[in-house]
This record gives C-alpha cells, structure tokens and sequence, in this order.
C-alpha cells in the first residue's frame, strides 16, 4: 500500500521526533497498566484479607413472613414471625451441601450450628459466640489448627476450643475442664482442648468452637442446622451462587458483599478513580500526538501541495496521516505493555522484612488489552484533524509558500 509507504517514510525523516513521540506514548500506557495492576492488586488484597477466613456465602433459614389481616380495601402489611424459643434450623442440609458441592467454583461447605453460651469457671463467667462444626472441616472456612497456640485441634473426644483471651480471663489451659451453659438452658463439663489466636480481639475472647455431635443436644437440635458457609475459589461470584441458592432452596442465602457494604464502596469508589487516572492517560496520549501530527502537516505543507497538484486525492493525503496514527500508537502501545509489564513484575517482586509484598500489584491483570485497543484508537482519533487539515491544503497556495 503506498500511502503505508509514504507515511513510514514521513515518520522515519525525523528520527528524534518520532522517538519522542512514541516514548510519550509508550509513557502512558506504562502508567495506565501500572495503575490498573495497582488498582486490581489491591482490590484482590483487600478482597482476601476480608473474606480469607470467612465465608463468602451463608445460608440461613428463611424468614417466616406473615400478612396482617385488614378490613376489605385496607392495604395489608407484612411483618417477619420470629419465633424466641424455637430454633431457626435448615432440616434438609444434606440435600442443601449436596446441592451446593454440585456447583461450580466450590472450594468448602461447613454445615454448622451457631449459637450463645456462658463458660463457667468458679464465680466466673464468660459469654461465648459458638460454632458447631464438623471436625473434619474444621479449617473449611477458618484455619482454625493452624492458629492454635496451645493443646489441639481434634475435637472428635467432645472437647472445646477457646480464644487464647478467654482463656487468660478465666484462668483456663488446655486439658482444663469448663462449665459450659447455653442459652437453652442445657449445661456440661467439657473440657479445654486447645487455644487459637486469631490477631481480632473479639474473636479471641468470645469465640469457641466444639463438635456438631457435642453441640447438637446443648442446642437442641436433634437434626439440623442453623447455618451452611460456602467457601469459593473466586470470591466475586458469592452474589451469582447467592441468587442461585435462595432461588433453589429458599433459604435467606448472603453473600459476603452485603456483610461488607463499606468494604464493596470502597472498592468501587477505588476503581472509578483508577478509570478516571487511566482516562487522563488516553487524553495526553490523544494530546502528544495530535500536536506532532498538526506540526508535521504545517512543516510538510509544500509536499501536500505538489502531491496535490499532481492528482493525488484528499483521500490518499488523509490515509497518510492516519496511518502515521496508527503506527504510533500501536509501536508506543507495544512498547507501553512491555515497559508496563516488566516494571510491575519488578515491584511485585519487592517483599517487606517479612517477606510479605511490598506493594499489591497483580502483574496479570494489567490491562494490556484495552491499554492497546483504547491507545491505537486514540492515537487515530488524534491523527483525523491532522488529517482532514492537511487534505484541504489548496495545492496552489501550498507551493508558493
């Protein structure tokens, strides 16, 4: 094609120009991949150290609505029957985990049953947060055993594990027997197995953990379950799976976004700023090479003209320096992911005196793709005006310049 051609040749007469022009590009596509592996990093960061040891998805019994009864005409309401003594249970939990484990993007499934207790030491007592729970599953959602800093984790002898706070304040260790008292009235002697340390004050001083088969007869419930917490290997898709499961079994399903309404604001306010930095980017990138090309039209106007004056198309002239756009930005593209790419594999690659990352920075999700795409049609964009200005040169006013 000639006028690929004519517009290499207009880009490769002035050497200096040009690398300059491409390096200005390639700059920032550079800051506009650094800033999305940033961006996306952090949002991953954040995202595990607020789910990794919770669930993302939990199931729980549906509320009972009731509609209160109106004289004919009168707009009815609904209020929620809560019962206070019976217990909210999920009956049919088998059938729920099996369901659930048929899905994709499973990682764990723990039934559990939760509910409050006071652990009874001499005059002292303290309230407690307690999850029954598989013992086989224990670390399903929490890795529990590997936060332990006395006794054991196996709680298949019936025992009880306790925050290393709550220990302290009742003078318990392991091997210890306690008191335990639920809040349906039922009380046994079990005894201390193990102590974990999770680093969240709350959890360590009221959290415990025992068996189902010990916590089902001191909750009484005989069959089911009060909870199911789902673990994915892809947290973002707990809201899908959610609206599955509620729609499929009925049951109030959350997922861990809605636990997190702060956390999900942030994230979207984070990322609304990222686009705007990314858009700042594209618009110097637009900027850098409008002006050359504008600079390259004046310079060369005479050429234009006696390309004119030959017979050669306004068509042609324009294709010229729309090519040299799309030259441009696809070599500061290229280069832009490459420079991108290996700077953000370099600060990833940097690790504090804990050998924890310095910065948070997902190399892989840089945006490479749209860098190139937004940048090759920015740069043409810029090269219209240019363009259709060098294509109205009159040929007679060029050449007497």
């Amino acid at each position: 094609m000639f006028a690929f051609t004519v517009a290499r040749r207009y880009l490769f007469s002035n050497p200096l120009q040009t690398l300059l022009l491409v390096a200005g590009v390639a700059l920032g596509v550079t800051i506009f991949v650094f800033i999305t592996a940033l961006i996306q990093g952090l949002a991953v960061l954040l995202v595990a150290n607020v789910t990794a040891n919770s669930a993302h998805v939990t199931l729980e019994p549906a509320t009972r609505i009731a509609q209160v009864l109106a004289a004919p005409g009168v707009k009815t309401e609904s209020v929620a029957m809560v019962s206070t003594f019976q217990r909210q249970q999920i009956r049919t939990w088998s059938s729920t985990v099996a369901l659930v484990r048929r899905q994709r993007n499973i990682s764990a499934v723990s039934p559990q049953i939760t509910g409050n207790a006071f652990l009874l030491k001499g005059e002292a007592a303290a309230p407690v947060s307690v999850t029954g729970i598989d013992p086989d599953g224990l670390d399903a959602i929490t890795p529990i055993s590997t936060m332990l800093v006395g006794g054991d984790a196996n709680l298949e002898g019936g025992g009880i594990l306790i925050g290393y706070r709550l220990a302290a304040d009742l003078g318990l260790s392991p091997g210890q027997p306690v008191l335990f008292r639920t809040d349906r009235g039922v009380e046994r002697l079990l005894t201390v197995q193990g102590l974990f340390k999770t680093g969240v004050q709350a959890v360590d001083e009221r959290a415990a953990y025992l068996s189902l088969s010990v916590a089902r007869p001191l909750f009484l419930l005989p069959e089911g379950v009060t909870n199911i917490e789902i673990k994915l290997t892809d947290p973002q898709g707990a809201r899908p799976l959610a609206a599955f499961l509620h729609g499929a079994t009925g049951l109030r399903a959350t997922p861990w976004q809605d636990k997190n309404l702060s956390l999900n604001d942030a994230l979207v306010a984070q990322a609304q700023t990222g686009r705007l930095i990314q858009a700042f980017s594209l618009v110097s990138i637009i900027i850098g090479v409008a002006s050359a090309l504008v600079l390259s039209t004046y310079r060369r106007r005479s050429e234009i003209g006696i390309m004119r004056a030959f017979g050669v198309s306004g068509g042609f002239v324009s294709a010229v320096f729309i090519l040299q756009g799309l030259m441009i930005g696809l070599i500061g593209g290229i280069s832009g992911c490459g420079v991108g790419y290996g700077l953000c594999r370099l600060l990833a690659g940097l690790t504090k005196a804990d050998g924890t990352p310095a910065l948070p920075i997902a190399p892989e999700q840089g945006g490479y793709l749209a860098a190139m795409l937004l940048t090759t049609l920015g740069a043409v964009l810029a090269s219209v005006a240019p363009a259709r200005s060098a294509a109205r040169v009159d040929p007679l006013e060029a050449i007497q310049q």
